[in-house]
């Protein structure tokens, strides 16, 4: 009983567990705000956003973050590894540049050229969501293996490990804490670059927030605003959960 009360307060001292029952208790909760938002902006008619339920828009903000995430951790891993190998080292710097442009390029502008090609929706969110968030992901990944050790690679291979084995079992465990930080940065900057992904008819967070700008209606912009914020906190705190920490050791007595 102790330990169940223990782990029980654990669960409920954990400020993801806080952030979790906000974002979730704020998107279904919203609509009862409405004479809160009234007060506070007496000038709307609507003050408001009933278009579609805050619920419904951040599961399918979730579902596009993740689905448009998975292929940028798909391509930026496997680009990054390719990069550090003998044979991609000569691509390293098209590599880079390539990639640098699928950032450097708004995605406004993207999801302005993809649209007519693909149609509206969420297809052409996630052609920009992904090339947006390829850099963070290619970056860090090349910087986790080149930053594994000489001698970590030299002892393993004379224990007569193979390429892959090495790979597998001493590269990219070193690696991986950089290459985690790198998707960590991709999906975070995803959770808020998704919110434009409604100017081509993608049902996101981002639909109160743009109708809210194009009707001068500040209220709206606000409750999509509050639960965007709040998503990026759960983001960045269940990848710090994720994120492997140092051992402690014990001096001896």
């Amino acid at each position: 009983m102790t330990a169940s009360r223990r782990g029980a307060g654990r669960v409920l001292s954990d400020p993801l567990t806080w952030a979790i029952l906000m974002l979730l208790g704020l998107s279904w909760g919203m609509p009862g705000l409405k004479p809160l938002f009234a007060t506070l902006y007496p000038a709307l008619d609507r003050p408001m956003y009933e278009q579609d339920s805050f619920i419904a828009l951040l599961g399918a903000h979730v579902l596009l973050v993740v689905a448009s995430s998975l292929v940028s951790v798909s391509l930026g891993v496997l680009a990054g590894v390719y990069a550090t190998r003998a044979s991609g080292r000569a691509y390293r710097p098209m590599i880079e540049t390539l990639v640098a442009m699928g950032q450097t390029v708004p995605p406004v502008a993207v999801l302005a050229i993809a649209a007519p090609l693909v149609g509206f929706g969420e297809a052409p969110a996630l052609i920009a969501l992904a090339l947006y968030g390829l850099l963070p992901v290619v970056e860090q990944t090349i910087a986790g293996l080149q930053s594994v050790p000489a001698a970590s690679l030299e002892a393993a291979t004379g224990l007569g490990m193979s390429r892959w084995q090495r790979f597998r079992q001493v590269e990219w465990p070193l690696a991986w804490p950089v290459v985690l930080a790198g998707i960590r940065t991709s999906v975070i900057i995803n959770i808020g670059t998704a919110t434009i992904a409604s100017t081509v008819g993608a049902r996101t967070l981002g639909s109160p927030i743009i109708i809210g700008l194009s009707g001068f209606n500040t209220a709206y912009v606000l409750q999509g605003a509050l639960l965007v914020g709040l998503l990026a906190v759960v983001g960045d705190l269940l990848f710090e959960k994720l994120m492997p920490r140092p051992a402690s050791h014990q001096a001896p007595r």
